[in-house]
This record gives structure tokens, C-alpha cells and sequence, in this order.
């Protein structure tokens, strides 16, 4: 599959660097507002390919974009230190008005993944620009990293493999998002049950500090270094992959949904079966009373972000 990539900074390049990596990708186009930059990242990117898979990477404008089967949207403006992702909102929402429509017109049947901050208003904001676009096939990249994080952490918790622990979390990625608790499992076992088998107690406090560590790792990583990219990148190659190979995974992507515990239309994360034809169904996790409340705080504060964004028509 040919994947375009539009915005090569720190984001942009991990992911292309991640897909190389996992060969998930015959062909990789680099586009960005700065030629030289994206013809940069292109060779580096080259030179990689000998030590991985034998993929074609170049740079283009917007032209060589057609072919392309999905289109990762990293381009926009970075989060600063102490800046929620929602503060990002209007000066990324400038950015895609006029990026999307040059994607659309190069390249009119791909499938767009985005990773611009904040992913899941980002992601609403795509699919209106694309109405043509058949729904499920305007992907954010949602809460697939903070899932990956909780899977971590728990993982850690109990002294096994991440790739063990089945944990989502839901809702908005950013501060109101929700670790499901109440349907984390190492295995078949619930973590509650494995606690008590493996004497790694889930106390209070133990809940607090490995829900912090989710919430808060972005600031985190952002204090350090002033960015993430690696873990995103990474997140973004898998998604490609899994539409790539038709995989039909399940993973916590952000997608516009009809319904969410009562606020209509509003893009966030929830577990979906993702394959060629893009997201489908949502897998609706079974919260209990407090997650479900949380979640519908997190649909809610989405919801309001939207409401005073004008696009072009």
C-alpha cells in the first residue's frame, strides 16, 4: 500500500520511520509546508531502508499524494509546555481547512488517519471538511497511545508482558479521558482476581498513581523534551497495519459517533474493529456506573469544544 504523510516534523517522521520498520508500507510520500524539510526526512528516511523492508520513501507536493490508500494528517502546530490539547484547537483547525481539501482532491478514496492535537476535535473537524468521505474512514488516532500506556503500566503492576494486559481507555485523549478499570484483564483474568493471585494489591492509591501516570504522561514527556513522537508514531504504524492488512483488529480509535451515553455526534475513542474499509463498529465496553458517568463528562466537554468553530463552507 502507497501511505502519504502530511506534516513531517518530530510526529510525521516517527510514524514513517515506524512503518519502515514494520514494513507496513510499500510506498511512503512525505508531504509538508516546507519542501526541504519533508525531502530531508525522505533520504534520512532512505538510508533506513536497507536495515528494515525495501519500502520506496520520497517527497512531494500535494500531486504525489495520488494512489495513496491511507493519508496520515500529522501536520499543525505543536502543544506547548502547560497547553492543554484543546487550547490547540483553533490554530489547528486553520491548518486543516486547508489541508484536507488538497489531500481529498490528489487523492479522493484514501482513508485519512489523524494525529494532529487535540486528535479527537481534530478528527471531527476532518470529517466535516471530508462530508464525502463514507464514515469510519476519518480515523483519529484517539486513545490508542493511552491504552498503550495503561497496558504498561498494569503490565509492569503485575510483572508481565504489556502485550498480555487487555486495557482500554476511552473517551477523549487528553484529561478527561477514562481508563476502563472495571474491564482491564491480564489474559482471561481480571486484574482485580490477578491481584489477589500474584499479592500486587490494587489499592486506592495504587488505582491514583498508575491513573496519573496515563493522564499525565504527555506533560511529562512534553517538560523533558517538548514533544512525543515515538509512542504516537508508533501508535499511528500500527493503525496503518491493521488497515493495510485488512487485520480487523480492535483498537481505541477515534471516530464521529451518533450516540455516546447521551451526547450526539461527537468524536472520541472507543474499542472498534479497524480494517480496509476503515473503522467500523464500536465494541461498547461494559462500565460500571462511575466510568460511565466519566465518559459522558468526556463526550460532553468534546461536544462544547466544537461549538464555536466555524469552517468554511
Amino acid at each position: 500500500m502507497k501511505v502519504g504523510i502530511v506534516g513531517t516534523g518530530h510526529v510525521g517522521a516517527s510514524a514513517a520511520f515506524a512503518m519502515i520498520l514494520r514494513g507496513v508500507a510499500s510506498e511512503v510520500v512525505l508531504v509538508d509546508r516546507n519542501p526541504r524539510l519533508a525531502e530531508a526526512q525522505a533520504q534520512d528516511l532512505l538510508h533506513a531502508t536497507p536495515f528494515a523492508y525495501p519500502v520506496r520513501v520520497s517527497a512531494g507536493g500535494w500531486g504525489a499524494l495520488a494512489g495513496c490508500g491511507v493519508v496520515v494528517l500529522a501536520a499543525g502546530i505543536g502543544q506547548r509546555p502547560g497547553e492543554s490539547r484543546l487550547s490547540l484547537l483553533n490554530r489547528n483547525a486553520e491548518v486543516f481547512a486547508a489541508v484536507v481539501p488538497a489531500v481529498l482532491a490528489a487523492c479522493p478514496g484514501a482513508i485519512l488517519v489523524v494525529a494532529t492535537n487535540p486528535v479527537d476535535v481534530m478528527t471531527a473537524i476532518a470529517a466535516r471538511l471530508a462530508a464525502a468521505v463514507a464514515p469510519g474512514r476519518v480515523i483519529g488516532t484517539g486513545t490508542m497511545l493511552d491504552s498503550a500506556r495503561f497496558r504498561s503500566l498494569l503490565g509492569e503492576h503485575f510483572g508481565v508482558s504489556p502485550k498480555s494486559v487487555h486495557a482500554w481507555v476511552v473517551g477523549e485523549h487528553g484529561d478527561s479521558e477514562v481508563p476502563c478499570w472495571s474491564e482491564a484483564s491480564v489474559g482471561s483474568i481480571p486484574v482485580s482476581t490477578l491481584a489477589v493471585q500474584r499479592g500486587h494489591p490494587l489499592t486506592p492509591a495504587v488505582r491514583r498513581r498508575i491513573d496519573h501516570a496515563v493522564r499525565g504522561a504527555a506533560e511529562h514527556i512534553i517538560r523533558g523534551k517538548g514533544a512525543t513522537w515515538f509512542g504516537i508514531g508508533a501508535g499511528i504504524a500500527r493503525l496503518v497495519q491493521a488497515i493495510a492488512a485488512d487485520e480487523r483488529a480492535v483498537l481505541t480509535v477515534s471516530v464521529p459517533t451518533p450516540d455516546v451515553e447521551g451526547i450526539a455526534d461527537v468524536a472520541l475513542s472507543l474499542p472498534r474493529i479497524v480494517g480496509a474499509a476503515g473503522a467500523g463498529e464500536a465494541l461498547w465496553p461494559v462500565l460500571d456506573e462511575s466510568e460511565r458517568g466519566a465518559l459522558r463528562r468526556s463526550a460532553d466537554i468534546l461536544k462544547a469544544s466544537l461549538r464555536d468553530i466555524v469552517l468554511p463552507p
